[in-house]
């Protein structure tokens, strides 16, 4: 199956074409993704941390995660996924471009990570019924056509109970100035075009978008220190943010509904 072949309402068919022909750079930490590397540690301290909050975890203990299951969506390349499996979870990476699967796999033979990459749609993968204790939803909402849609998939992806992590960009004039001419046209950071402002993301939209089963259990702003490349949390979440969001749990059996 190509990626020409992935066909979904909230697929950009130009965000697929675009992140084809830079998949080959993914592992390199000097080329065009190395931001994606440095944020990579801070986040995944968050995402260990916030995980281990949600299912009672310690998150000193050397495989933390272990026995979770972990949906990475829109994966790219699996620095996140392989990340994520080091601390003990069994994660399942989703990606729309072939090319990515390819680096992500031949990637995680290298590094022995026994890690399930699929070339499949996150609503796809949502049609087979599966679920995951936790979805992970990183950098990904920004690129997608239509987010109402895409989001439904994703919830429905979380079992009763499980958690979703996302990472994403306001939709306010200081994160155009600041991720889009600061990071792409200024800074050079991230090449020309990563983001567009129309499909920046406000955190209320994340919250209608996923619907009354989910509350917010954590949220946090992103700072990012453009002297010294250095990622820290922040109160202020007009620029980029992180929110957690938990599905309510199943009734028990034999309970009122």
């Amino acid at each position: 199956m190509t990626a020409a072949h992935l066909t979904a309402p909230d697929i950009d068919p130009s965000e697929v074409e675009y992140f084809e022909s830079l998949a080959h750079r993914w592992w390199d930490d000097e080329g065009p993704f190395w931001p994606l590397h440095k944020l990579n540690a801070f986040r995944l301290d968050y995402v260990r941390d916030r995980l281990c909050a949600a299912f009672g975890r310690d998150p000193t203990a050397e495989r933390p995660l272990a026995g979770l299951t972990v949906l990475d969506i829109g994966c790219g390349g699996g620095i996140l996924s392989e990340s994520v499996h080091a601390l003990g979870a069994e994660v399942t990476g989703t990606e729309i471009t072939e090319k990515n699967v390819r680096v992500a796999e031949i990637h995680a033979g290298w590094s022995g990570a026994d890690i399930d990459y699929r070339l499949i749609t996150a609503d796809d993968l949502a049609a087979t019924g599966v679920t995951f204790d936790a979805v992970l939803n990183m950098e990904v909402v920004e690129h997608v056509e239509h987010l109402p849609d895409f989001l439904a998939s994703c919830g429905r992806l979380v079992r009763p109970g499980g958690v979703m992590v996302v990472a994403t960009i306001n939709r306010t004039w200081a994160a155009w100035l600041s991720a889009i001419v600061g990071a792409e046209y200024v800074l050079g950071w991230l090449p020309k075009g990563t983001h567009h402002y129309r499909k920046l993301v406000k955190p209320r939209e994340l919250r209608d978008g996923l619907g009354s089963a989910f509350k917010v259990i954590h949220e946090t702003g992103v700072r990012v220190n453009p002297f010294n490349r250095h990622f820290s949390f922040s109160g202020y979440k007009g620029i980029n943010y992180m929110m957690v969001f938990q599905r309510a749990a199943a009734p028990a059996s034999g309970a009122e509904v």
